[in-house]
């Protein structure tokens, strides 16, 4: 993601932040044209998985820091349960970082016994489907 799986202090976390803007955008495209929105939904993920597998033979390290693009495909499945908005945005980023961080069950073991890329973005999907659920029942509770 444009090197910032480079940066000093918490590479992931500052690419899901990078990420926020894509919730109000897919909500756009999503209103004028389900396909391409399918395609954004269903191609981030599978090219995640592909390039995360490509980065992790590069590197010869498994889930190696430097990779982020398994946070932006987090972000982009979380976005998919919310409304495309500012506040809905800054919520999911919330919680996505914190399933991505704390890892409850299944999150923690997808992470631990997956290999490859699905093993790198696996995780990060299943965080961002609870980051989506987590921040729609909130949102709807306001």
């Amino acid at each position: 993601m444009g090197g910032l799986g480079y940066v000093r202090w918490a590479p992931g976390t500052v690419a899901s932040l990078a990420a926020v803007p894509l919730v109000p955008a897919l909500g756009w495209v999503a209103a004028r044209s389900p396909i391409a929105y399918a395609a954004i939904v269903l191609g981030v993920p599978a090219l995640a998985i592909w390039a995360a597998a490509g980065a992790e033979a590069a590197l010869g390290e498994r889930d190696a820091g430097c990779i982020v693009v398994d946070e932006l495909s987090g972000m982009v499945v979380a976005s998919c349960v919310v409304p495309a908005t500012w506040p809905a945005a800054v919520l999911v980023f919330v919680l996505f970082r914190l399933f991505d961080i704390w890892k409850p069950v299944p999150i923690r073991t997808i992470d631990q016994r997956c290999r490859g890329g699905l093993g790198v973005v696996g995780d990060d999907l299943v965080a961002g489907i609870y980051a989506g659920v987590a921040a729609r029942c909130l949102l709807a509770l306001a």
